[in-house]
This record gives C-alpha cells, structure tokens and sequence, in this order.
C-alpha cells in the first residue's frame, strides 16, 4: 500500500481508503461486512471512511464493532455530518451547533473511539451561518474529539471561504471529498485549483462511478442481480445519469485499454484518479471481500501519458467536466 499525505498537514493515509457508504447495514449482513474490513486491514488499507447517515447511523456501528481490538493509533478514522438521522426531528440535520455537537458524540459512541481523525461537512449547509458551523468544528477540534476538519461537495468558493475561517480559527480544514472519476471530472474546473492554492487535497468518491466503469453493466441489459443498479435501498438512483447506452457502450471499449495496463477495468478506474496529485485517495467500498484485495492492486500504479489519452479518446464527449454541477447536485435547503 502506498500512503499520501493529507493536504498540507503532517497526516498520512493510504491511498486507497475503505468507504462503506450504501454497502453495510441495508444490502451486507454484518458480518459481511466485517469481512470487508479485516480484508482491507488485511491489504494494508488503514484508512476509513464512514457517515453518521449511511444506513441511518448502523454503517458506523457496524465499522466500530469490525475495528474493535484494532491499535487505533496505526489507524485513521473519517465520519461526516449534515444530512438527517435519527427519527428526523427538526435539529436532526445541518451544520447547526447542536446537531454538530450531537452528532460527534453519537458517531464517537458508534465506532467505539475517543476521536475521529477527520470529521466532514457531507454538504453545505444553506440554512446556517458558516461562522456558526466553522466555530462548532473548531470546538470539536480542541475537546479532542476530531484532529482534523474536511468537507464533501463544496463548491471552490464555499471551501475558500471555510478554509480562511478555520484558518482565523486556528484548526486545519485539509480535505474535500467530491465525487471523482473517469466519467465525472466537474472538479477539475474549479475545487482542485483551488484546493491545490489551499493546501487541500482531494478524497474521492465513486471512482469506479458507482460499478459502471467495471464494464459488468452492458447496453440492452438488465442489471446483474446484486448490482448497485438493481438496489433499490438507494443504489438505483445514484447511478441512473450514468445507465445509458452511450456511456456504456463505451466503458466496454476502455476493456482493451485495460488489458494493455495489466489491469482490470475497475484497477483502471482507480488508478486514473490517482494520477491527479491533488487526490490523495480513492474511496473504495466492498459487498465482497475478495473486491477489496482486487482494488488495492490499483495502489502505485503509474499510467502513461499515452495510455491517459486513450482513455480520453474512448470516453470522449459523455465524461461530465461542467463545474456548475458541484452546486447543481447539492441540496439547496436543508433536508429534513
């Protein structure tokens, strides 16, 4: 496994971080899942990444329990706030002070530790004050309940403006994590030049964008049973903008490219991301734990210029590069 560091902090995780969004607590039985997570230990994965919202707090509980016995300084947590858990009371969503300070301690009890390495804003919050939100982290940060502050789908002007308050702060806001892939490049715009002036590095999301770029879903057929396109706990929806056969058709030509690398086709679609300096990991989750030992083959992995271009001839004009979409996508008030 190789190891980045994490924006301009002193902090290394392995490139190649283990995320268990949508996978534990509604398609995976837990000890499936806890499979996944001593297969990933066992791959020299030490990073993961979790949400207080994933499967409505189990996936944390879930993560806590597979780690429990674990050294925890040979290991870097992440767990993220915002979206609404619990019953889905009024204070049960956003980045107000009192679901923030709630939130931590209930993500804290659930994985079982003292503190998380990185906690995330999951999205913007449009409702509260960001100087709130900002304060609120920087309290989490010095009760020791998180070393480090990160975001997830900010737009380059949201995260500049959070990172000078942390930064007045003093606490370190070292991460965003966006959706990144072959197929979806909206950050290359705007939130990696920015984040590359701020000293912030990238953890992307769906790098394999959502199975699609493993070649399994082919034109003029139903998804494979078990597939993310067939879940309806809310894989479906996810992964609808990407199910045509435009973009299908040719993902199966990127096999051939694949081929030539020595590589299978979701080894390719890790590997691309990581070809971009400002991206110091790639969130890979797992319903099986052979998948995972499959995918920290793309850890290290060097691509050739000549190899990049090909990949960009074969996707041509359906890869989405439009950076409006970053503030398109998100949620324009909060969700209850």
């Amino acid at each position: 496994m190789d190891y980045r560091y994490l924006g301009n902090s002193g902090l290394k995780i392995s490139e190649i971080t283990y995320g268990n969004w949508l996978t534990h607590g509604s398609q995976v039985e837990n000890d499936v899942a806890t499979q996944c997570v001593r297969a990933a230990l066992d791959a020299g994965i030490s990073t993961f990444d979790t949400a207080d919202v994933y499967a409505n707090t189990k996936a944390e509980t879930v993560l806590g329990e597979a780690l429990k016995g674990e050294r925890r300084e040979s290991l870097e947590i992440f767990t993220k706030v915002y979206w609404p858990t619990g019953p889905g009371g009024k204070n049960d969503t956003g980045l107000s002070r009192k679901h923030i300070m709630e939130s931590i301690n209930g993500s804290l009890q659930r994985l079982q530790t003292d503190y998380v390495d990185l906690y995330q804003a999951h999205r913007y919050d449009t409702e509260t004050p960001l100087e709130e939100t900002m304060t609120a982290f920087a309290d989490v940060v010095r009760q020791g309940k998180a070393l480090y502050i990160g975001v997830s789908e900010w737009t380059a002007e949201q995260i500049r403006e959070g990172h000078r308050l942390a930064k007045e702060l003093n606490i370190q806001l070292i991460s965003s994590q966006p959706q990144y892939s072959m197929l979806w490049r909206v950050i290359e715009g705007e939130v990696v030049p920015t984040c590359e002036e701020l000293g912030i590095s990238q953890i992307v999301w769906s790098p394999i964008a959502q199975g699609v770029l493993t070649g399994k879903y082919v034109p003029g057929q139903q998804p494979p049973e078990g597939s993310r396109a067939a879940d309806e706990k809310g894989g479906a929806d996810m992964i609808k903008r990407f199910m045509n056969d435009d973009v299908l058709g040719r993902v199966q030509d990127l096999k051939p490219v694949a081929d030539d690398a020595g590589l299978t086709m979701a080894q390719l679609a890790v590997a691309w991301v990581l070809q971009n300096d400002n991206v110091a990991a790639a969130l890979v989750g797992a319903s099986r734990p052979d998948q995972v030992g499959e995918n920290v083959k793309a850890a290290g992995v060097t691509l050739e210029p000549e190899l990049m271009q090909r990949i960009d001839d074969v996707l041509g004009d359906v890869v989405e590069r439009d950076p409006g979409k970053t503030a398109e996508t998100a949620p324009k008030t909060r969700v209850a």
